[in-house]
């Protein structure tokens, strides 16, 4: 029986590795920028495998090493890390029915390997099979794998280049977070919660010195989203 569960969890780890094949690619090409934004701040190379191992969480890591000046303001960097992987707290309660009869260390060691797009793709083979943790797991050491390459091919090419931002790769931070803030884009009862999130940013930028006004922006918006009543701009698909 032991033997015959573990070639079903090897099985479900090689098919969820392979399932997010697909989407290795891109998640190497967005780990490159920010191995280059992380080389522009003076991360070494470790500190940043250490960042990739211990967080594993792009658009916290990225805001992390747009903070990273000394000296490192700690409370702020974690502040706003929590603020930005709130989404885990959803994240984590979907996958509630997968993890479903294991033991709390096994929840700890599979869930660190959570990103959205191991989620997204293991969700989409939950609702058409029968499939397991390792699934999941699977997913996440593609997914890890592909973000390690690419975040240290990134800061290789960025200790290579003393000026970035004469190939305007300076850029690259403001041009991700647009994408990845376009990509959220639900319909139209996100406008008042994004309104709300950049003004409150806005005032918050010019009244209090540091970044704080990421923690004002985040919280302010998913605040009015949670209080915005379901049926609000409810009219056929709700866009």
């Amino acid at each position: 029986m032991d033997n015959i569960n573990t070639h079903n969890n090897l099985q479900q780890l090689g098919s969820g590795f392979t399932a997010n094949l697909v989407v290795a690619a891109s998640v190497a090409a967005y780990g490159s920028v920010l191995g280059l934004l992380a080389a522009k701040k003076g991360l070494s190379w470790f500190e940043l495998l250490f960042m990739n191992l211990s967080v594993f969480a792009g658009s916290a890591q990225f805001v992390m090493v747009d903070m990273w000046l000394p000296p490192l303001p700690m409370l702020e960097i974690t502040l706003a890390v929590l603020v930005i992987n709130m989404r885990y707290l959803l994240i984590g309660a979907s996958l509630n029915p997968l993890f479903a009869g294991t033991s709390f260390l096994h929840k700890c060691v599979f869930i660190h390997l959570v990103a959205d797009e191991n989620w997204a793709i293991t969700m989409s083979r939950y609702h058409k099979e029968e499939i397991s943790t390792w699934f999941l797991l699977g997913g996440g050491i593609c997914v890890q794998a592909a973000w390690c390459a690419g975040t240290m091919t990134g800061h290789l090419m960025g200790e290579a280049i003393s000026q970035p931002e004469k190939y305007g790769l300076d850029f690259a931070f403001v041009a991700v977070f647009t994408a990845l803030v376009f990509s959220f884009w639900k319909g139209r009862r996100d406008i008042l919660p994004w309104v709300v999130s950049a003004l409150l940013a806005i005032i918050t930028e010019k009244l209090i010195p540091g970044k704080w006004y990421i923690l004002a922006g985040g919280l302010g918006g998913a605040l009015v989203t949670a209080l915005l009543p379901d049926n609000l701009f409810h009219k056929g698909n709700g866009k």
